[in-house]
């Protein structure tokens, strides 16, 4: 299999890293708008026949288009923060490419009544769009990382095997990470981060469909598995939500991440300040967007790794009756822990646990055991064939039954 990953920071790089020991990638090709990043992602590899490194503007179809064109890819992996997911997304479709991304394209809050109504949702653009790629006989596998991602393939696996009904599904994501010498410093892209949790929040019901709350809602404490413990998880904006109504039966569906209330003051504090907008202002004459002024002024999450510690945990409870007809209540979850992912392949716990998911989809349609057209999400492949094939990796998922309520 050839892939060709636009985007050469953490998560490209740890990507990579792992498609390395999988001999099904006879090539992987690295693009980013800055050459030099792609080519150390390749360098430390060792292996210039198998990887390469090319310049690409992410933000010009034109480009991409020539760029697929030359390399003539079996897959494009979009590894850029989900501002890009349109024009790479469009490139594919012209190209006649299979794509796939770990975020889906952005949403904008509803003009008059952001904290009760969506506006645009996450990944509609992609989405409205799945008869082109159906009629064009193309896949596009959209929200496959670690969440959205594997969470989705859990709440796939929970309705096929675990439940006869599901009353909710939640996602939950929680960490005991810590980063020595940096007041604050962000373990995933700060750009990326300020997007989902400054957004309205969505939740699904069925029969009230989706709405929105405001960022930070609804506090829970939950106790995360593997020595991690009790995390304050809050209402964050995520695809999961879009995604799982749409291929598991269920009444309710929400996502919560552990955030920390220092990481909560914070992000309230730069949109206060409107230093998360992405709209340009001119600073002695140049116009710079504040959020990439802020992105630029924190460390970049993908160098954190030697100075981080801890695990990070994402997972998804499922509620409802068992297939024994009785309530069940389960969380199945992915552990990671740094220290591993830093000694075996240099790549940072988070950036890595998002990098795995798109390696092991890849394998799995160069097999033929995941097979699709159209924009699909995650939920819309088997998951078995998944799961087991993130044990070989030697990262296996974890599964922990609660007291159902």
């Amino acid at each position: 299999m050839r892939v060709l990953v636009v985007g050469s920071g953490g998560v490209g790089a740890a990507f990579a890293a792992i498609a390395q020991r999988r001999p099904a990638f006879t090539q992987v090709v690295m693009a980013d708008v800055a050459l030099e990043r792609a080519q150390a992602a390749t360098a430390r590899l060792g292996e210039p026949d198998r990887f390469g490194a090319e310049r690409v503007d992410a933000s010009s179809v034109a480009d991409l288009v020539e760029l697929i064109g030359r390399i003539a890819p079996d897959a494009v992996l979009n590894a850029c923060d989900p501002r890009f997911n349109e024009p790479i997304f469009d490139a594919c479709l012209w190209a006649r490419v299979t794509y796939l991304d770990m975020a889906m394209t952005l949403s904008h809050p509803h003009p008059e009544h952001p904290h009760e109504l969506p506006g645009t949702m996450l990944g509609d653009y992609q989405l409205d769009r799945n008869e082109v790629w159906e009629r064009a006989g193309l896949l596009a596998l959209v929200g496959i990382g670690v969440e959205p991602g594997l969470s989705d393939i859990f709440a796939r696996h929970a309705a096929d095997e675990l439940f006869s009904q599901i009353a909710e599904v939640g996602v939950r994501d929680g960490a005991d990470l810590v980063v020595e010498g940096y007041d604050f410093a962000p373990t995933f892209s700060i750009w990326t981060t300020i997007e989902e949790c400054l957004n309205p929040p969505l939740v699904w019901e069925r029969g009230r469909g989706f709405y929105t709350t405001a960022p930070f809602s609804e506090p829970e404490v939950f106790e995360f598995p593997e020595g991690i413990g009790p995390v304050e998880c809050v209402n964050v904006e995520h695809e999961e939500v879009v995604l799982i109504p749409r291929w598991v039966d269920c009444e309710r569906v929400t996502f919560k991440y552990g955030l920390g209330q220092e990481f909560i003051d914070v992000l309230s504090t730069l949109h206060k300040l409107g230093l998360d907008s992405t709209d340009s202002v001119s600073v002695r004459g140049v116009k710079v967007a504040p959020r990439d002024v802020v992105a630029a002024a924190l460390p970049d999450p993908a160098t954190l790794g030697e100075r981080m510690s801890g695990r990070t945990c994402a997972g998804t409870w499922v509620t409802g009756t068992g297939t024994d007809g009785q309530p069940r209540s389960t969380y199945l979850y992915h552990v990671v822990d740094n220290e591993t992912t830093m000694r075996e392949y240099g790549s940072q716990a988070v950036v890595w646990q998002t990098a795995i998911n798109p390696v092991v989809a890849l394998e799995l349609l160069d097999r033929g055991e995941w097979k699709g057209i159209g924009v699909l999400g995650p939920e819309a492949f088997p998951p078995g064939p998944f799961l087991e094939l993130l044990d070989e990796y030697g990262s296996p998922h974890g599964q922990m039954e609660l007291p159902p309520s």
